[in-house]
């Protein structure tokens, strides 16, 4: 977990995050890059005909004053910061693309975003562009959606699928558990739908922390009518400080996991959410 990007629109969600980066930079000695995206007038743009056409002197002239403040924007984040490694990185174009490329180019081991809460992924900082990121992006994703009273991740609940291909989330889990001190609360959530006995559970459960070397964890089996219902009481029922689930990237945020539980859970969690995309 050496270097974090945090995407910003300059939003008090996006600040939450920033807050929430700098604190984990902090304890395992990692970097933030601090990123921000115009989407502003290039200097060609086409009509749809396909005919081109130059930006205009005011166009350029709005996007240039658009930089400037932009850049005054992120010298203040930064300098909210002093104690913490952060690059700051100014694009002009698609946001998703500008993303991808910090991803891809500066080995980015997680991403901290700011969220809106209950309206959901839509209504989620950079909007569909977010929806992009979590759905192709090769590194963890930390959900945030109000500012944090306290930085301590002593409880971590893992809404794990018992899946082999989970190891890149089991790494950075790991990692919050040697950097916080934390415990790691796997769960099941039963359903009326998807009933698997207490004894089969729990036996899987054991199984697959063996296997991947897990330590100071507890192993639970709640009950509720939907998955992403029951991930979010038990939670709250232990008051976790942290929420880790799988997704399958291919289908999008439309089909997390089962349908849309890593949807319902970062949009109705009352706590951050970590997500990492399962490798098939």
């Amino acid at each position: 977990m050496k270097t974090i990007l945090v995407p910003t629109d300059f939003s008090d969600k996006a600040d939450f995050a920033l807050e929430t980066a700098s604190n984990i930079a902090k304890k395992a000695d990692a970097r933030i890059i601090l990123l921000h995206v115009i989407e502003g007038a290039s200097h060609t743009t086409f009509s749809v005909t396909g005919e081109m056409s130059f930006a205009s002197d005011e166009e350029q002239f709005f996007t240039m004053k658009l930089i400037e403040k932009a850049k005054a924007d992120l010298e203040a984040r930064k300098s909210e910061h002093p104690d913490v490694e952060i690059n700051i990185e100014l694009k002009v174009g698609n946001a998703y693309h500008g993303i991808k490329g910090i991803i891809t180019s500066d080995d980015v081991n997680m991403i901290v975003m700011g969220t809106a809460g209950a309206q959901g992924f839509d209504e989620m900082l950079l909007g569909s562009t977010t929806e992009k990121v979590v759905r192709y992006a090769k590194s963890s994703v930390l959900t945030v959606h109000r500012k944090q009273e306290k930085f301590e991740y002593k409880d971590i609940v893992f809404a794990s699928g018992l899946n082999e291909n989970e190891e890149s989330l089991i790494q950075v889990l790991k990692r919050f558990q040697e950097i916080y001190g934390a415990n790691l609360h796997l769960v099941r959530i039963n359903t009326p739908n998807n009933f698997e006995r207490d004894t089969d559970t729990l036996a899987a459960m054991k199984s697959f922390a063996e296997s991947n070397g897990l330590k100071n964890y507890t192993m639970n089996v709640f009950n509720d009518t939907s998955e992403e219902e029951g991930i979010i009481y038990f939670s709250e029922h232990i008051n976790a400080d942290l929420i880790a689930l799988s997704t399958h990237g291919r289908t999008g945020l439309a089909h997390l996991l089962s349908g849309s539980i890593a949807e319902d859970v970062v949009s109705h969690a009352n706590r951050p959410v970590l997500t990492h995309i399962i490798e098939e």
